[in-house]
């Protein structure tokens, strides 16, 4: 078996390797015929390709995508697996430091003095309610399973992260405004909204997700201590931001358009945010 074709050289013209000069190295590379030290030597199905070749392969072979828009990936979903690695450190950080969770929890009334705490409070969850954590980590995981593969890393990411800021914009609007709110579960059902706009587009059966969206806004409203406000307002945001990442057509301004509509979702919760606060002075 053949690892490279041997470079013809003397000794006052030594092949050197492109990269590093000072390297003289007598493997040639099978696409472009120039040096390539070992360091910059990549195998081949015969013999051996430099690093460039490689790259310009690489970026010339067509990604595959899918219907939504985002690349085809093998592997676990990245983005899923981080988010749920935040959420389990910051919960172990409120366990050992308590006043972290009411340092980044969410109040309506500290809108306008420590906005941070819109998306910091989606990264909490309550320290003495284990269930807690246990159950929006399991659900975020079933979701990114099925939609990080479907939507792409990035367009999941965004989803996720406005239904975020939509939860907190639902307490805003309809919560206690000293009620101190934590928890990834406007996000999560944001997931959900999204989740059912997209099975609706390509015509799937949705009423097992109806069945669970019902059941959990049931659990919303008739245990106080969760905040269905945040649910309400994470769901809709969800669903809406999913709206121009199903119904963008087709064609090289498809990428363009979805994030032209994931930034209009963003104005609109901002919006809802600034109105809220001019019409309610006792929260600004």
């Amino acid at each position: 078996m053949s690892f490279g074709q041997p470079a013809v050289g003397g000794t006052d013209t030594e092949p050197r390797c492109p990269r590093h000069p000072d390297t003289v190295s007598y493997v040639r590379c099978q696409r472009c015929g120039r040096p390539a030290c070992a360091q910059c030597q990549r195998p081949a199905a015969v013999g051996v390709q430099c690093v460039d070749c490689v790259a310009a392969q690489a970026a010339a072979t067509p990604s595959f995508r899918t219907s939504l828009g985002g690349v085809v990936r093998d592997g676990r979903p990245i983005v899923t697996w981080v988010l749920i690695g935040i959420c389990v450190v910051v919960f172990l950080f409120q366990y050992l430091l308590p006043g972290v969770t009411y340092a980044l929890g969410y109040a309506p009334v500290l809108t306008a003095t420590e906005p941070w705490r819109i998306i910091t409070s989606g990264f909490l969850h309550s320290p003495g309610f284990l269930l807690h954590i246990l159950f929006n980590m399991y659900a975020l995981w079933v979701l990114g399973q099925v939609l990080e593969p479907m939507l792409g890393r990035l367009r999941f990411l965004a989803v996720y992260l406005l239904a975020l800021i939509g939860g907190s914009v639902g307490v805003l609007w309809l919560g206690d405004p000293l009620t101190l709110v934590v928890g990834a579960s406007g996000a999560i059902f944001g997931l959900f909204g999204a989740l059912f706009v997209i099975q609706r587009r390509i015509g799937a059966d949705t009423r097992g997700l109806l069945i669970v969206l019902a059941i959990n806004a049931a659990l919303g409203f008739f245990v106080p201590a969760i905040a269905w406000q945040a649910h309400l307002g994470g769901l809709l945001t969800g669903a809406l931001a999913a709206v121009p990442l199903v119904w963008a057509p087709e064609g090289r301004n498809r990428a363009r358009i979805q994030s032209l509509g994931l930034v209009g979702v963003l104005v609109v919760l901002t919006a809802l945010i600034a109105v809220r606060l001019a019409a309610a002075p006792a929260i600004a």
